[in-house]
C-alpha cells in the first residue's frame, strides 16, 4: 500500500512516499510548492489504485445503471426489468440466479448494445464470430476459430432441447452454409450480434431465428 506524508519541522518541509523523499527549506513559496506536489502525488496514487482495481463480477446484489436487459425476444415484450443485473438476466431467461455463470453475464452486460461491424472485435464494433471469440477467451479461457463456419466444424452437435449455457448456435441465411453464430443461454435464449441492433439477446423460437437455425453444439476446446 502506497503512503504519502507531508510534514513541517525543524525549519524544513518533508514530502515522503515509499519511493521518494523531498526536503525543502521552509518558506512561503516552498510551502506552496510542497502542497502542490502533495496534491499531485496524492491524485496520481488515487488514479493508479483505481486502474488496478479488479473487474467486478455480477452478483445478485449488483445494480445496473438502467435496470434493463437489451432483448428482442417476443417473450419479453412489455416486460420490465428493475432488479439487479444478474436478477434481470435470470428473469429474462426464466431461471434461478444460481444457474447463471456470473462471469458470463458480466461479459454480456459489458458488451450489451455494442454495434455490429464486419470484421470488428472491439467496442467500436464487433461481428458475430468476433464477439463469440472474445467471450470464449474471457469466460471459458478457450480459443475458437475466427469464422462462424469454422466454429461449426469443431462442435459436438446437440439437439436444441439438449443445449446448455455456453453452447454455440448456428444460422444460415441462404445457400452458402453457416452465416451467423451466437452463444446459447437458457430456455431458447441466446446472445449474439444483430446487424441492426448490435449485441442483443434473442429467442430461437421466434420466427426469423427458428427459420434460419441450422445447427448447435458444444465446441471442442
Amino acid at each position: 500500500m502506497n503512503k504519502l506524508f507531508f510534514m513541517k519541522g525543524a525549519n524544513r518541509l518533508y514530502i515522503r512516499g515509499n519511493l521518494f523523499k523531498f526536503v525543502l527549506p521552509e518558506s512561503k513559496s516552498n510551502i506552496m510548492i510542497a502542497k502542490s506536489y502533495f496534491i499531485f502525488f496524492l491524485s496520481a496514487l488515487l488514479f493508479l489504485s483505481s486502474c488496478s482495481t479488479k473487474k467486478k463480477v455480477l452478483t445478485s446484489g449488483s445494480r445496473s445503471s438502467s435496470g434493463s436487459v437489451l432483448t428482442d425476444a417476443s417473450s419479453a415484450r412489455g416486460k420490465t426489468f428493475s432488479g439487479s443485473r444478474l436478477d434481470n438476466y435470470a428473469s429474462l431467461l426464466n431461471v434461478n440466479t444460481k444457474k447463471l455463470n456470473p462471469q458470463l453475464y458480466s461479459f454480456i452486460d459489458d458488451w450489451m448494445g455494442i454495434p455490429h461491424r464486419m470484421g470488428g472485435q472491439t467496442k467500436s464494433g464487433v461481428d458475430c464470430s468476433g464477439f463469440v471469440n472474445l467471450l470464449y477467451i474471457e469466460v471459458y479461457k478457450g480459443n475458437l476459430p475466427r469464422t462462424s463456419r469454422d466454429m461449426e466444424g469443431i462442435v459436438k452437435r446437440k439437439k436444441p432441447e439438449k443445449l446448455e449455457e455456453g453452447d454455440l448456435v448456428f444460422f444460415s441465411f441462404g445457400k452458402k452454409g453457416i452465416d451467423h453464430v451466437g452463444v446459447y443461454l437458457h430456455n431458447n435464449k441466446f446472445v449474439h450480434v444483430s446487424t441492426r441492433k448490435g449485441v442483443i439477446i434473442s429467442d430461437l423460437t421466434d420466427s426469423w431465428y427458428a427459420k434460419t437455425f441450422v445447427d448447435a453444439g458444444s465446441p471442442k476446446i
